[in-house]
């Protein structure tokens, strides 16, 4: 199994987070931000990763650095269970329909960073929680699993409805781009011989 597991202390944030690539979808997830943890919930359950995490946060200040450091635990996670990538698919898109909305992710785990944010959320917040954090999750997990990462909205007026397509439509994404290729275990998927 390819698993990690990563422990971060700050002034702001402790997070334990651990993760398994090829899981059942099992998400055990308490970051004391309910919309985040309802998002990984559904990220774990969508990629069929299996996802425990326990974050306490200065949450009394606002959600910020909760969001953005549990997605820098869970993107080294991801860089850590994929070790060499040798055999993986590389490559992973899906288009993701949710209700009205109708979101495109793509993922390519290249080594290399970039995020193509392409959502326009009408609300800034779901609850308590502030929209804008959706892109500081995705930029956090990127700078630690270095990947072209990109989602874009296609179509949707409901900014919970968007954030939960493109949630899933990642887990989806990065799912297939981490899968291993029967046949091509042993190979890395670039002619550099390297990925990064």
């Amino acid at each position: 199994m390819r698993t990690a597991t990563i422990e971060r202390r700050t002034t702001e944030t402790q997070i334990t987070l651990t993760l398994a690539l090829d899981g059942t979808g099992k998400g055990d997830v308490a970051t004391g931000c309910g919309f985040l943890d309802h998002m990984l919930q559904l990220f774990a359950r969508h990629g069929r990763f299996d996802l425990t995490l326990r974050c306490t946060g200065d949450t009394w200040v606002d959600d910020h650095h909760t969001v953005e450091d549990v997605g820098i635990c869970l993107g080294r996670a991801f860089r850590q269970a994929l070790g060499e990538m040798r055999g993986i698919a590389r490559y992973g898109n899906f288009l993701l329909p949710m209700d009205e909305t109708l979101v495109l992710c793509a993922v390519d785990l290249s080594g290399r960073m970039a995020l193509g944010w392409q959502m326009n959320f009408p609300s800034q917040k779901v609850g308590a929680f502030d929209t804008e954090l959706c892109r500081e999750f995705w930029l956090a997990f990127v700078r630690e699993c270095p990947c072209s990462l990109h989602a874009v909205q296609m179509a949707g007026d409901n900014t919970h409805h968007l954030i939960e397509a493109a949630f899933k439509g990642l887990a989806r994404a990065l799912s297939m781009a981490a899968a291993i290729v029967p046949g091509q275990e042993s190979e890395i998927p670039s002619t550099k011989g390297l990925l990064g």
